[in-house]
């Protein structure tokens, strides 16, 4: 099992890396299409931060760090670890970001330590040659990763099922909403919200621990 999901990993690596060759340290070198869907994503996913005092967070697939910007640009006190499983990336945000020091980025598939919020944007998304059990099964596997290491919440975002045919891609995982809801409000958490309604073909997820 742990070797299967090495090799899953593993190509999912090399997917972003290949991506950050081509587009470097912009929106489409975490294939993104633009800036300003990479910022809409995050005004949803940050809705679960609810703190007006210094809070931490663990970005898992952080990419070349743009959510730390992202962060930086309305929090003033946060300390941030991201993590990637591509160390090309990983190699990238430390040089972006080295002079910040309330910044780490490590590579790695998961956090190493616990924070107050857990956030993973885009990390669903690209499946490659892996079937739909296999990579639900992935899914909710690094959705305990999530539970396991955030303290006060977590959020994410997936494709959403409800995508038109026509713009569907095979190497990408189109997620049904309401299992996913379902599940999080079972396994996680009483307090769950969906966010489907912020213009994208895909919706967010906020678990939150406490209110």
């Amino acid at each position: 099992m742990e070797k299967k999901k090495a090799e899953l990993l593993e190509g999912v690596a090399q997917y972003y890396s290949a991506k950050l060759v081509e587009h470097g340290e912009t929106p489409r070198g975490v294939d993104w299409n633009s800036e300003e869907s990479q910022v809409l994503r995050f005004s949803q996913l940050t809705k679960l931060i609810d703190s007006v005092t210094r809070f931490s967070v663990n970005d898992l697939g952080c990419g070349y760090g743009a959510l730390y910007e992202y962060l930086a640009s309305r929090f003033q006190e946060f300390d941030y670890r991201g993590y990637d499983v591509s160390a090309d990336m990983v190699r990238v945000a430390a040089q972006r970001y080295a002079a910040k020091r309330n910044a780490q980025f490590l590579t790695a598939a998961e956090p190493d330590g616990i924070a107050d919020y857990g956030i993973a944007s885009g990390l669903f998304n690209v499946r490659l040659g892996h079937g739909d059990a296999e990579w639900r099964g992935h899914v909710e596997s690094t959705l305990n990763v999530l539970d396991r290491t955030s303290l006060k919440g977590f959020a994410f975002n997936c494709l959403t099922s409800y995508s038109d045919a026509d713009k569907r891609k095979d190497y990408l995982y189109y997620a049904d909403p309401c299992h996913v809801f379902d599940l999080c409000k079972r396994r996680y958490s009483r307090h769950v919200t969906l966010l489907h309604d912020y213009g994208l073909y895909e919706f967010a997820v906020l678990v939150r621990k406490v209110l």
